[in-house]
């Protein structure tokens, strides 16, 4: 092959690969401009802050409420029983799979684990409805099983694979200088993995944890299966409560077309596009002031 032709090769593959990452910032960029398009209406008749913090959503009454308060705390309620439960059951899985499991283990349980990650949500959603559902309202004697903890355990179990995936690669990512030094000392393994091991794999830790966290705020199937649906402020975990995703997911195809209720669930779908937004930029950010350079500059 000549040198001429290598160039060319190379060329197209190098503006082959310009196109396509250009072409992602153009399709996100479109997704952000449609959605602040299609919110713009809803915040300029409502009000912002009137939406944000009305405890109403009512969009079929006459006249139509449209306050999102009550979808939020369904939301930040499911999150935070889901976080309760993947949360240490992430980090415990990482912890044994990177620093306690013998090579087959290993062999066996990281594949598992990835493998459970995979699995499509509508999945977890049935198994859901079929166990835990019937088993959370025999055991709490509650008149439905679809609450906000079904879903949160539900969704808990679905980001753990997540965690555990993310922290166990950080782990891993530690140098074994760091730890003989620590056995150098005199500290045993427990102490070397507490105060030498997860603190210098923190800021990957935190990162698994904070797009855990962005996988289950943006979940929709299991919410929208499990939750109950009732768009009221929840005072127990044992209530039903409507998540922001499953308000979209459940009223968007009853909307009528460019119609305030309709306007509405853009501006939800907008608020969850930042909140998740959000969480990615600030796991980025905690990767790259945290990360541990390893004889690097980057």
């Amino acid at each position: 092959m000549s040198i001429k032709s290598e160039n060319f090769r190379e060329k197209a593959i190098e503006y082959t690969l310009f196109i396509l990452s250009l072409s992602a910032i153009i399709f996100l960029a479109g997704i952000i401009f449609t959605l602040i398009k299609e919110a713009i209406p809803a915040f300029k008749e409502i009000g912002f802050f009137k939406m944000l913090l009305s405890k109403d959503w009512y969009p079929t009454y006459d006249p139509p409420d449209f306050g999102i308060l009550p979808l939020m705390a369904g939301t930040m309620v499911v999150t935070v029983i889901a976080l309760l439960i993947s949360i240490p059951l992430g980090l415990a899985c990482a912890i044994y799979i990177s620093e306690l499991a013998g090579k087959r283990e290993k062999v066996f349980l990281k594949p598992f684990i990835e493998l459970l990650s995979s699995i499509p949500s509508v999945v977890y959603g049935f198994w859901g409805i079929v166990f835990l559902a019937p088993a959370i309202q025999k055991y709490f004697d509650i008149p439905s099983g679809y609450c906000a903890i079904t879903s949160g355990i539900v969704l808990g179990i679905m980001s753990a694979p997540i965690i555990a995936s993310l922290s166990e690669d950080s782990l891993n990512y530690v140098p074994k200088s760091f730890k003989e030094a620590a056995f150098a000392l005199g500290s045993n393994k427990f102490e070397t993995l507490m105060n030498v091991t997860i603190p210098a794999a923190a800021s990957g830790i935190i990162t698994s944890i904070i797009l855990g966290t962005g996988r289950i705020i943006g979940e929709t199937m299991v919410v929208l299966m499990l939750s109950g649906g009732a768009a009221i402020m929840p005072t127990s975990a044992l209530e039903p409560v409507r998540p922001m995703t499953s308000a979209i997911a459940a009223e968007m195809g009853e909307a009528a077309f460019k119609t305030l209720h309709y306007y509405s669930l853009f501006a939800i779908a907008l608020i969850l596009f930042a909140i998740t937004f959000v969480l990615n930029m600030l796991a980025e950010k905690i990767s790259k002031k945290y990360r541990i350079k390893l004889g690097s500059s980057r």
